[in-house]
């Protein structure tokens, strides 16, 4: 039930939309990113070097965008809207790989080449990172919902940074390890560098989530005032596979 406004169309929220082309976009590029180079701290923890894909740098984003959507619109909302960022990525990695098979242009071929797409991207083009990240951003991110949902319920709608965080810390730890782990199996990420990649990660998703609940914060009173609504999911279906 909406606790302010318990009829409110989806049609006539202010914001929905934009956030839903931010979070969906998000997803697009952080996969791309992630196909496209794997970036080195410099540091270690013990004998675990700190490195990550690149994606890792905007994933985080998506996780603070599906706290808002769910603390402010409910689940149901957010469900169909991690759904609708599944379909742009299946999508994305079918354009890719129309590219990919496409006949190169002379002068491309001499001056960048096929191989050299085929070594950076390759992984968009042949699903890889698409399969990766639809198998972890489906464990992490509708177990970061539905947790949010269910810690609202419990807590009354307060301590706010205790279900953003704590939702975050385990849909993130599913996601990363999903994520690392499938990338792995499929030839997208090297096994000598799966424990560097799925600690870094982790620790910087988590790290940016605690680090942005102050502005979590304030985007979240402030879409509420606004748009006139905040969800407790009292009655709603948790099942991830309903699409509406």
């Amino acid at each position: 039930m909406d606790t302010k406004k318990n009829s409110t169309p989806t049609t006539q929220f202010k914001y929905l939309d934009i956030i839903t082309i931010v979070f969906v976009l998000v997803l697009v590029l952080s996969n791309i990113a992630s196909s496209a180079k794997i970036i080195d701290w410099g540091i270690s923890l013990g004998r675990i070097q700190l490195s990550f894909d690149a994606g890792t740098i905007l994933f985080p984003i998506s996780y603070i965008f599906g706290d808002v959507l769910t603390e402010v619109y409910g689940y149901k909302r957010s469900r169909r809207i991690i759904w609708l960022g599944f379909g742009a990525l299946i999508f994305s990695a079918l354009v890719f790989r129309l590219v990919q098979i496409l006949p190169g242009e002379a002068v491309w071929e001499a001056d960048v080449g096929q191989q050299t797409y085929d070594l950076v991207l390759g992984s968009m083009s042949t699903g890889g990172i698409a399969v990766a990240s639809l198998a972890g951003f489906f464990a992490g991110s509708f177990s970061n919902a539905i947790i949010m949902a269910l810690m609202k319920l419990l807590t009354k709608g307060k301590y706010l940074w205790m279900r953003t965080i704590g939702s975050t810390i385990i849909g993130e730890g599913m996601d990363t390890f999903t994520f690392i782990l499938v990338a792995s199996a499929l030839g997208v990420f090297p096994w000598e560098i799966f424990w560097s990649l799925t600690v870094t990660n982790y620790i910087f998703k988590v790290g940016v989530e605690a680090l942005m609940t102050p502005v979590t914060y304030w985007v979240v009173n402030r879409l509420k005032k606004t748009e006139g609504v905040d969800v407790f999911d009292k009655d709603t279906k948790f099942s991830p596979f309903i699409f509406k």
